[in-house]
């Protein structure tokens, strides 16, 4: 009997002990800068599940969107921009009839970058119009936020995190160019890693190989036009010199929306955290229309609407699809 309340006293001890000693768990505060369209809608499950688990969140957008709405789980700060949402809707919709269209490459590629610098510039209008917002920045800074949360695709979370001062968290895809393996400093042999979108198998051929070590060049010259602007804003808001690479550099952790069993073997640094599946939680079975439509779709065509522009579709697709197959 002694030595029971002995063991039970010893016990109580011990909790004290860790209760004195152990940290608790805290709720954060989340600042989330996302990106239009599929980026936000995968980045969204995310931000349900912080707000499940105790955190403030609060998502910064611009007042012209598609998808950014808000919701019963987030804060929800808008910003003006120079664009209306007319404009927006006319940008996104011209890229639909060029993913369909069976034309000469070279016509693609050159539609293709109409539709790139268009987009571009409209979204660099809408990051100034955040960066530039003096009251909304004040806001953000005395809010004292614990880590950003967003998308390296749209730098303007990655500009803004450097300036605020606070550890930024990257969710994404793929970065074109290369560009998130520069700014996790990964090595990424061009022997045996095959670029995005060369379709070069993970064993390759000798011309495979210089065709995987030439594509990146040209696709070098297209990210210029895309990312310097964020470049510029940064060493304006820094007053210093600041370059890509450096802002890139500045995320903390990376989360890939991809599994790395499916793929290609690759080095990846000690903060590139796979999280391929995220989005499958939510699962919606497809009706027996849009379904057979689907399955008669061509790999061309199936690929086009896996793209993250891919909501806005055309008028056919849309009609038989419906917005909550999407």
């Amino acid at each position: 009997m002694a030595l029971g309340l002995q063991l039970r006293r010893q016990v109580l001890a011990g909790l004290l002990l860790c209760l004195c000693v152990g940290r608790w768990a805290e709720a954060g505060k989340v600042l989330v800068v996302p990106m239009e369209g599929s980026h936000w809608l995968s980045m969204r499950e995310a931000v349900r599940e912080l707000h499940a688990r105790g955190h403030q969140v609060v998502v910064v957008a611009p007042e012209v969107n598609v998808h950014i709405k808000a919701e019963d789980f987030f804060i929800m700060k808008t910003y003006a921009t120079a664009d209306t949402q007319h404009t927006f809707d006319s940008i996104m919709k011209r890229r639909v009839p060029v993913l369909f269209e069976r034309v000469h490459w070279v016509t693609m590629f050159l539609k293709t970058m109409a539709f790139l610098k268009k987009a571009s510039l409209f979204f660099e209008r809408s990051c100034e119009g955040l960066l530039y917002d003096k009251d909304l920045i004040r806001h953000l800074n005395a809010s004292a936020f614990d880590v950003v949360l967003t998308d390296p695709i749209y730098l303007c979370g990655a500009v803004l995190a450097k300036y605020l001062s606070i550890p930024a968290v990257f969710f994404l895809r793929h970065i074109p160019c290369d560009l998130d393996a520069e700014g996790t400093a990964c090595p990424n042999p061009f022997s045996y890693v095959p670029r995005f979108l060369t379709t070069n198998p993970d064993h390759m051929t000798f011309f495979q190989r210089v065709k995987n070590m030439l594509y990146p060049l040209s696709l070098k010259y297209i990210c210029q036009g895309p990312f310097t602007p964020y470049v510029r804003m940064a060493s304006e808001l820094l007053q210093r010199e600041v370059s890509l690479g450096e802002i890139l550099a500045s995320g903390s952790m990376w989360l890939f929306r991809v599994d790395f069993v499916v793929e290609y073997p690759r080095p990846i640094m000690p903060n590139m955290v796979f999280i391929g599946g995220i989005n499958c939680a939510n699962r919606k079975p497809l009706s027996q229309s849009s379904g057979s439509l689907v399955g008669s779709a061509s790999k061309e065509d199936s690929e086009s609407l896996h793209g993250g522009m891919g909501m806005f579709l055309l008028p056919k697709v849309k009609q038989a699809l419906g917005p909550s197959a999407f």
